[in-house]
């Protein structure tokens, strides 16, 4: 009998281990994930005078030509139209972008950038990728390429195990 209780007794440490292992992990994802994303708001202040959010709104807006609605941008964004509308209107504002009224339903808006917006955007983004790459340059291109694939496997378990449980796709 003692042996089946050191059995379930050395079980539960692993499964403690595993979940110490599990939160240590989601720690330092989350951690790395922060550290990157300051130094990336503080390098578009800092060269640009711009934040991180209105850059991603930018950076939604450059891959399709044709304009995003608003509740499409929004949900690209993971946030809510509240939250898109202030930064839209300053980047309105500033030229960056355009917002127009559908011709079909007076509701939707149609959000593009301008000329001038994607030449501004895309020299900010070009600063953008060798300020990613600098972070990045203490890892050699196989531990990226491995760090890449391991992330997107689990982004993939991610997605199947919430699949149910918010109706969303994790995008």
């Amino acid at each position: 009998m003692d042996d089946r209780l050191d059995l379930i007794d050395e079980r539960l440490d692993d499964s403690d281990q595993d979940v110490q292992l599990d939160l240590r992990l989601w720690l330092r994802l989350l951690t790395c994930a922060n550290m990157i994303s300051a130094e990336l708001r503080r390098q578009l202040r800092e060269q640009f005078e711009f934040t991180l959010p209105r850059f991603d709104m930018l950076a939604q807006l450059d891959r399709e030509p044709g304009g995003l609605v608003l509740t499409e941008l929004s949900k690209r964004l993971m946030v809510s139209p509240g939250n898109v509308t202030p930064i839209m209107n300053r980047l309105v504002d500033e030229g960056y972008i355009t917002r127009t009224t559908s011709n079909l339903d007076r509701r939707v808006q149609i959000v593009c950038l301008t000329a001038d917006g994607r030449r501004k955007f895309r020299r900010m983004a070009k600063k953008h990728g060798t300020w990613v790459k600098a972070m990045f340059a203490g890892l050699d291109i196989e531990d990226r390429r491995s760090l890449n694939g391991l992330l997107e496997r689990l982004k993939g378990a991610l997605r199947y195990e919430l699949q149910d449980r918010d109706g969303s796709d994790g995008e």
